[in-house]
């Protein structure tokens, strides 16, 4: 079972969902919280495999080699696409110090995602010390993983620095829970996101329910508590120079731009994010201990 209380202190509620495959926007515009991307409302997740990036003191994943094409952006005509180099570009507050998980206040946008770049996403990941193995949850624009380009929930971990996939590969759905990964989000809202270990797994937790976990028997019960956090943004690109927005393509000395707020850590030491940005064409802005502004445009 969970634990009796979220991350933030808070006892579970049910979420208010949309009808099954509401946009984004359609989600936003009914005040709910989520909506199944399957218009049948199943809540089986169905594994994804795609690029995906990682950070950490100890290593940043820059740059592979993906045998995956990016899909074209609907409605686009045939283009020729062919496997190639993925770039990644971050920005990223960090924190290090053993914690039992994390949560924060994350902006849910519907970047803009270039034909032929992978994907656009924010999240926050609770890693072992070395970044070795971590836990992630956030939203995704991802043609790829979710098939349109609208944000999705999505969960993932990582296994001494080989990746999995998305939404699945031991992920398990609680049984209570109103959503799934893979489900779509509504843009221009702020929500919790949150991850905490407890009885064995680790527990994932979006804005009013425990959605899911992730089993220790993943890590054969070596990874139990984080020693390294992260909160951040990233864009996966074809090219070094990316014309895709992360979080809502402002700059981040404008007002309005996708911030990461209330950074809180789960038994662990005082939020104080170290804040830093990997690549030139994306930006990190820090307004306290516990709160940043982070993306931009890219390239273009």
């Amino acid at each position: 079972m969970p634990p009796t209380l979220l991350p933030w202190g808070e006892r579970p509620s049910k979420l208010k969902r949309a009808r099954a495959g509401a946009s984004s926007a359609a989600i936003a515009a009914a005040g709910a919280d989520a909506a199944s991307a399957d218009p049948s409302g199943s809540l089986v997740p169905v594994p994804e495999y795609a690029p995906k990036g990682r950070n950490s003191k100890a290593g940043i994943l820059r740059k592979v080699h993906s045998s995956i094409v990016p899909p074209a952006p609907p409605p686009a005509g045939p283009l020729t696409r062919e496997p190639g180099d993925v770039f990644f570009h971050y920005a990223v507050g960090t924190q290090t110090g053993e914690t039992d998980g994390t949560w924060a206040n994350v902006s849910i946008a519907k970047p803009e995602l270039a034909g032929g770049d992978y994907h656009t996403l924010a999240e926050i990941a609770v890693q072992s010390a070395d970044g070795r193995q971590i836990v992630e949850v956030g939203w995704t624009v991802d043609r790829q993983v979710n098939g349109d380009d609208d944000p999705h929930l999505f969960v993932y971990y990582w296994k001494n620095r080989e990746p999995s996939c998305y939404n699945a590969c031991g992920f398990e759905v609680y049984g209570n829970a109103s959503i799934k990964p893979g489900d779509t989000l509504p843009t221009g809202v702020q929500k919790r996101f949150g991850i905490q270990h407890s009885g064995g797994v680790w527990w994932i937790a979006y804005d009013s329910e425990w959605i899911g976990y992730f089993p220790d028997w993943l890590w054969d019960g070596t990874y139990t508590r984080g020693g390294l956090t992260q909160w951040f943004g990233e864009v996966a690109a074809s090219t070094d120079r990316p014309c895709t927005d992360m979080g809502n393509g402002l700059v981040v000395s404008d007002g309005n731009a996708a911030r990461m707020g209330t950074i809180s850590m789960t038994n662990g030491p005082e939020p104080k994010a170290t804040v830093r940005a990997t690549s030139p064409h994306y930006g990190v802005l820090s307004l306290s201990d516990r709160t940043f502004r982070f993306g931009g445009p890219g390239a273009c």
